[in-house]
């Protein structure tokens, strides 16, 4: 190699570092600015287009503030079904009284046994698979439950934004509006209100903190915390964040009676949350829904107790919340936020579940169907159990068997009714509390089989 040659070569080695030198500087360069820009979202998490106020109930309002979530939210207009849960798509033909065009699939269609069940009671008429947040108010609104029965304005607390609504009729008082809300005939109170649950329903508009906005949880929590001995609890000021996640669900996805005249929307929580703590609840107030028109028993509708099942499972003794599965944290940019498209954690198994559980998405569907299945089973035999207790005493009191004689056999009915009912209403399909949701259904069975064992030597004029 002779000395120009030489030259050449050190010139282009040169050149060649000088390209790396500067491409490696830009890089790192662009890298270094994308962090910064990173970091400035993150302390930015939202940019303020609108003022949000305490009366904003509109999501749309507060989606110009938060568009990632309102997105999300807008979302729960889906219909997908899992195997033990979610609603499909049902076309129907509209008419005056009823406008929709889709529906989802009836319950009572697929399962004519709870027409028996619910006999005399408006759930007999209809009863659907439960749809996504954005048709929690239409579908209160439309269901033939408004027509065959005289519902109280107290059914908005769990179906509707009714957090300003409480406060305007209440003069700024939202335990005073509540009250009165609760009383009304529910086509009078419905012109209160024209959106389903709402971002102010959960959120502070100025902090953006979570809070609990239902008088009928503020109540009922603080009556379950009296008798664990906490006296006076207020859930705003005392609750975690972490217990917030799940409280702020626990609103509405809870069991609840109408107390009174009043129609007074109560949680009957002050025994406990257990299913046993709650039927004590009502047998010492003397509380029934309705009187089974073919057994003549005062019997018990659960509503969806979610909550008080929740309560009871592996996830709530390790401190997972609601939010933690149904609305997991995702990653946009920068940005940290929960999915706002709640939904089951069997349709967003990566994000719900395979945070904590380092097992396939395969893996943990069957475990979780594993379970309802077998929670599935078990209510079957229950509701099969049920059916022949009903019929039983049906057929002493059409062979004239005197309302004494019948009390014991009608006691078993109303438990294994409400215990059947507390699985079947809650969401879950067992899973929420595995153990728990099948001692409950066996439970029930014991009650319908010592029911029919009461029934056994009965006769006429007995």
């Amino acid at each position: 190699m002779n000395n120009a040659q030489a030259r050449g070569r050190s010139v282009r080695l040169t050149i060649g570092i000088a390209v790396a030198s500067t491409l490696a500087a830009v890089a790192g360069v662009a890298l270094l600015v994308n962090i910064v820009e990173r970091k400035q979202e993150a302390l930015n998490p939202y940019y303020r287009v609108v003022e949000l106020t305490d009366t904003t109930v509109v999501a749309e309002t507060w989606g110009k503030n938060f568009p990632m979530q309102y997105d999300d939210y807008r979302r729960t207009v889906d219909q997908v079904r899992t195997r033990f849960g979610g609603s499909e798509a049902v076309p129907r033909t509209p008419t005056d009284a009823d406008p929709r065009s889709i529906v989802s699939q009836s319950r009572l269609e697929e399962d004519p046994r709870l027409k028996t069940i619910w006999a005399g009671y408006a759930f007999a008429t209809d009863f659907r698979e439960e749809r996504g947040h954005a048709y929690m108010l239409e579908d209160q609104i439309f269901t033939e439950r408004q027509r065959v029965g005289q519902q109280p304005g107290a059914c908005l607390h769990c179906h509707a934004s009714v957090y300003v609504a409480y406060k305007q009729v209440g003069n700024g008082d939202l335990v005073k509006g509540f009250k009165r809300v609760n009383q009304m005939p529910y086509a009078e109170a419905r012109l209160l209100v024209n959106h389903p649950v709402s971002c102010i329903d959960c959120h502070d508009p100025n902090t953006m903190q979570l809070r609990v906005t239902r008088p009928g949880f503020m109540e009922g929590i603080r009556a379950l915390k009296e008798s664990q001995g906490i006296k006076n609890y207020d859930v705003n000021s005392m609750a975690t964040r972490q217990e917030m996640r799940a409280y702020v669900c626990g609103q509405c996805h809870v069991e609840y009676y109408f107390r009174g005249k009043e129609k007074r929307l109560t949680y009957p929580w002050s025994n406990g949350l257990r299913v046993d703590d709650i039927m004590s609840y009502y047998d010492e107030i003397k509380f029934s829904d309705w009187t089974h028109p073919e057994t003549g028993a005062g019997v018990l509708k659960a509503q969806h107790p979610e909550f008080e099942l929740w309560n009871q499972g592996i996830h709530a003794r390790s401190g997972v919340a609601c939010a933690d599965c149904h609305m997991p944290y995702k990653r946009v940019g920068a940005l940290k936020i929960s999915d706002h498209h709640v939904r089951s954690p069997l349709l967003n198994i990566n994000r719900a579940c395979q945070t904590c559980h380092r097992w396939s998405e395969e893996e943990l569907r069957n475990r979780a169907e594993n379970i309802q299945e077998k929670t599935y089973t078990m209510r079957n035999i229950a509701m099969n159990a049920l059916v022949d207790l009903i019929n039983d005493i049906r057929k002493a009191r059409q062979a004239g068997a005197k309302d004494a004689v019948l009390a014991t056999a009608r006691s078993y009915q109303r438990r294994a009714q409400f215990y059947i009912d507390f699985i079947e209403a809650e969401n879950s399909m067992g899973f929420h509390a595995p153990q728990e949701a099948v001692r409950i259904l066996g439970e029930s069975i014991n009650f319908s089989r010592l029911g029919q064992v009461a029934l056994k030597n009965v006769t006429s004029g007995r």
